[in-house]
């Protein structure tokens, strides 16, 4: 999947007569020509540019070189923005400078969907706790134009029904100034849900079944971005939230929104900080991230909900040599004050922030940790094209296979065990297991995985994700 080409450092290296006609001197040291991008029908030159650090006139170590064209490289890639990136030095006539030609094919930009999908927490909890009810399943339309002007920008619409009626548009320009360092973001969502989870019962979920509306909610954001750095981020998240309840669920569980509420509008802020030096987004095998965030939730004195968190995580990537990979992580969530609606209660269960083993249940709490490590060994990785496939963004296709162990922990400090009755909250919860995890075609990730966790249990999961 990853080929760099060398020939000048090669014949350097080798010794032979050509070595006279490579861009090396005698300090060993190679100078950039010209940087040429090729293949970029759509993307802007400059989005591409913006990505490298090796620029035309750099002088450089020779034995450096291909390091930091594979780091500039893995930085293309992470745009999202092509199906294969290619860094290759090619000697300029002058017979001085070496040139760098950058070699990307594009992705197919403008994806249309249907939507069909399992309106639980995950497939996990569909096929052991619904008892792999189809009615429980939602369906519409996915659609997304990346790249719109060619300035990595995003065009983004959802329409789901059937389970959980769902309506979302948002537009998303990473770079709105010369110096390609500020963005923004817009959108609005809409939902309604008949059926609801209206409590957490012994660390699972309760559902409301009705004809009727139970909940409705609407979210309108605008969040700025802010980039100095390759891979340092700043946020600022603004949204206005407002959601409303049926009389039914305020009686079935008055600290839904607390005090038997009906009804919630809030203002939010919240400021994200992220370094992000990973291989690969998508599906990471070398560097680190870290991630904090802090939000304010009601900011007006005529809001419904006074609270504040503070969010934090760390992971790091090393690899073990021959094949070998491993990786380590931390995340935690402290919230105030301690009395929370349901609503904005966030324990352990939902996304990824989960003890592997516990996919079944969600823990409910004001505050947690979790470490998660893994091990893993890469059983295969290429990338094949297919010349008979006549539309390019589709003829190349990745695949990769690595078969894993992992061992996580978790801890959840929930200060009002009896409005759940939680039988996880305030305790140690471990989890291990062995899985097989196959990463292919436009960031599709499948994971399989045999898990036993602290109470007994032995599972497979099955979980497929992926990220247009």
């Amino acid at each position: 999947m990853r080929r760099i080409y060398f020939p000048a450092i090669l014949i350097f290296i080798t010794g032979t007569a050509y070595a006279q006609q490579t861009a090396v001197d005698s300090s060993k040291s190679v100078v950039i020509g010209e940087v040429k991008v090729e293949g970029n029908h759509r993307t802007h030159t400059g989005i591409i540019l913006r990505e490298m650090a090796v620029k035309s006139g750099d002088t450089l170590d020779i034995r450096s070189l291909p390091e930091k064209l594979e780091i500039d490289r893995r930085k293309i890639v992470n745009t999202n923005l092509f199906v294969t990136v290619d860094l290759l030095p090619t000697i300029n006539e002058d017979s001085v400078r070496t040139d760098i030609r950058v070699v990307v094919k594009e992705r197919w930009y403008f994806i249309a969907l249907p939507v069909f999908q399992l309106a639980d927490r995950n497939f996990n909890e569909w096929w052991y706790e619904r008892k792999r009810d189809l009615r429980r399943t939602t369906y519409g339309v996915y659609l997304s134009y990346g790249n719109v002007t060619g300035r990595a920008d995003k065009l983004r619409f959802l329409a789901e029904f059937g389970f959980i009626p769902k309506f979302e548009i948002a537009y998303s320009m990473p770079y709105i100034d010369k110096a390609k360092k500020t963005g923004i973001t817009v959108g609005t969502s809409y939902s309604i849900n008949k059926s609801t989870a209206f409590r957490t019962w012994r660390d699972k979920l309760d559902y409301l079944s009705s004809e009727d509306v139970n909940r409705r909610r609407s979210v309108t954001y605008v969040t700025l971005t802010r980039r100095n750095k390759y891979y340092t981020f700043h946020s600022a998240d603004l949204r206005y939230s407002y959601a409303s309840i049926s009389d039914t669920i305020a009686y079935l569980n008055p600290n839904y929104l607390l005090n038997s509420r009906t009804a919630q509008r809030f203002f939010q802020l919240t400021y994200t900080f992220s370094y992000d030096k990973r291989d690969n987004v998508q599906y990471a095998l070398l560097g680190e991230s870290i991630g904090l965030q802090l939000s304010k939730i009601g900011l007006l004195p005529a809001d419904d909900i006074n609270q504040i968190y503070f969010y934090g995580s760390y992971r790091k990537y090393l690899s073990l040599g021959k094949n070998w990979y491993f990786n380590t992580g931390v995340r935690a969530r402290l919230s105030l004050p301690k009395k929370q609606p349901y609503l904005q209660t966030v324990g352990l269960g939902y996304r990824n922030d989960l003890v592997r083993g516990y996919e079944l249940y969600v823990v409910d709490g004001q505050d947690y940790g979790l470490i998660k490590n893994e091990l893993k060994y890469r059983l295969f990785s290429f990338r094949k094209h297919f010349s008979f496939i006549p539309v390019k963004q589709f003829n190349t296709i990745p695949m990769a296979a690595y078969i894993n162990t992992f061992a996580d922990a978790g801890y959840v400090k929930n200060s009002y065990p009896e409005f759940s009755n939680t039988q996880l909250g305030n305790s140690l919860l471990y989890g291990a297991g062995a899985g097989l995890d196959v990463v292919t075609f436009y960031n599709i990730l499948a994971r399989f995985n045999l898990t036993f966790n602290a109470k007994g249990e032995q599972r497979f999961f099955f979980n497929v994700s992926r990220e247009f």
